[in-house]
């Protein structure tokens, strides 16, 4: 094979190569809880705030379902409700009208991890079918995470949990701990970056009177206002957003010129679980088991003895 043939060989393949991977779409971060672990090596902070609380401005309520109590090297499921309201949709980064995702976060404590597939029910198989629940990194297998994930299918997200056993890890042991949770439904307010999403509120920078609304050839709007001094402003309106004054209106310093669009919200609850030693219940049902024979056999005995005084009185 001569060089020139050579060259020609690497230059059809570097092309191939330059052209398959610059089509290739990489993965959208616009997405939870992608932020969260780009940005944060834990997404609980010492406060207690989950990192996605830092974007998700809006409060929401959760429920979150899990055992009191589980045994070593068990399965078991964790079950978190986030509900909304089905029949509305938010506006997505394009200004359209779209439906909205759900994600959650689940933070174990230390050994408790992702039961493998292999090892689920083929009841929890069907209940986690729809969510793929992975690790937050390679080294918090205890956190768990899921979504974005569309929210009309899935307002109730299961996750499938194995825990750990003392016996093959000797920093865990059979005690209480605590668990956190959060879940959020629709696209946040603000981006990692600092800057605001088009899910916000729009209020006047001044107090003034609307003189004009314009609309952009891309959507967009601009709402020309007059101050009291005489000097005409312009706020931005993003496609989309729905506008709530008209021209002529007085506006008051930081009043709203939109309609709330945001529809979403992000909640967090905590609770606990208990690590449970066989050998403890073992000993608990020996215990009670004890204490009911003996009380079995203290009114056997009282029965006797009654028997013997109801003797002696009638002799």
């Amino acid at each position: 094979m001569n060089k020139n043939y050579l060259r020609k060989i690497i230059s059809i393949s570097m092309s191939i190569y330059m052209l398959t991977f610059s089509t290739i779409k990489p993965p959208s971060i616009e997405a939870f809880p992608i932020y969260a672990q780009q940005g944060y090596e834990n997404p609980r902070e010492t406060t207690g705030r989950i990192a996605c609380a830092n974007c998700h401005l809006a409060q929401k309520p959760i429920s979150f379902e899990i055992p009191k109590s589980v045994l070593p090297n068990s399965i078991f499921e964790a079950k978190v409700t986030i509900p909304y309201d089905l029949s509305k949709q938010q506006i997505l980064s394009n200004g359209t009208k779209g439906d909205l995702n759900v994600g959650a976060v689940l933070i174990l404590p230390e050994g408790f991890k992702v039961a493998p597939k292999k090892l689920l029910s083929n009841e929890l198989k069907t209940k986690t079918k729809k969510a793929y629940v992975q690790a937050y990194s390679k080294t918090k297998e205890n956190i768990l995470v899921v979504g974005p994930i569309p929210g009309k299918d899935n307002q109730e997200i299961t996750f499938p949990i194995l825990s750990p056993d003392p016996k093959k890890d000797k920093s865990v042991h059979f005690l209480k701990y605590s668990v956190y949770v959060g879940g959020n439904r629709g696209r946040g307010q603000i981006y990692p970056t600092g800057d605001k999403s088009n899910n916000n509120l729009i209020t006047a920078s001044y107090e003034g009177r609307v003189e004009k609304l314009n609309e952009l050839t891309n959507g967009d709007f601009t709402i020309e206002i007059l101050r009291n001094n005489g000097e005409i402003y312009q706020e931005k309106i993003s496609k989309g957003l729905e506008i709530k004054v008209k021209e002529g209106d007085t506006v008051k310093n930081n009043e709203n010129l939109v309609n709330d669009p945001n529809i979403g919200g992000f909640g967090q609850a905590e609770t606990e679980i208990v690590l449970q030693s066989p050998n403890r219940i073992i000993g608990m049902i020996a215990f009670f088991m004890s204490v009911t024979l003996a009380q079995i056999f203290f009114i056997m005995k009282k029965k006797q003895w009654e028997k013997v005084q109801s003797a002696d009185l009638n002799i």
